[in-house]
């Protein structure tokens, strides 16, 4: 096999394998925002079911994109475990919260 061939081979072996652990690392992180936001809304009174339903789409999904990328992520986990004491100041979808809980989204 020629020497060129090989690096080529080689060079799209790796590219594939990097694009592979990116969209790995990427779902990871997707589906660790996904728990989190779950955790929070049940946290906060709020029935996990409306991050499903379609009646609060377009709050939900503003509220996903926020989680995935909040820089809050430690603090958050600690909080939800109940190693935190206090409000959910922290999070960035806190209002956003507050708000639908008096919409009438809470848990029964």
């Amino acid at each position: 096999m020629n020497m060129s061939l090989f690096q080529i081979i080689a060079a799209l072996f790796m590219l594939s394998a990097a694009i592979a652990l990116v969209v790995t690392f990427r779902r990871y992180k997707a589906a660790a925002s996904e728990r989190r936001m779950s955790n929070m809304l049940e946290c906060v009174g709020l029935d996990p079911a409306i991050a499903s339903s379609g009646d609060n789409a377009a709050i939900m999904k503003e509220i996903r994109q926020r989680c995935r990328t909040c820089a809050t992520e430690g603090i958050c986990e600690r909080w939800l475990a109940g190693d935190v004491d206090g409000e959910n100041f922290f999070c960035p979808n806190a209002k956003v919260f507050d708000a639908l809980r008096k919409t009438g989204s809470a848990v029964s």
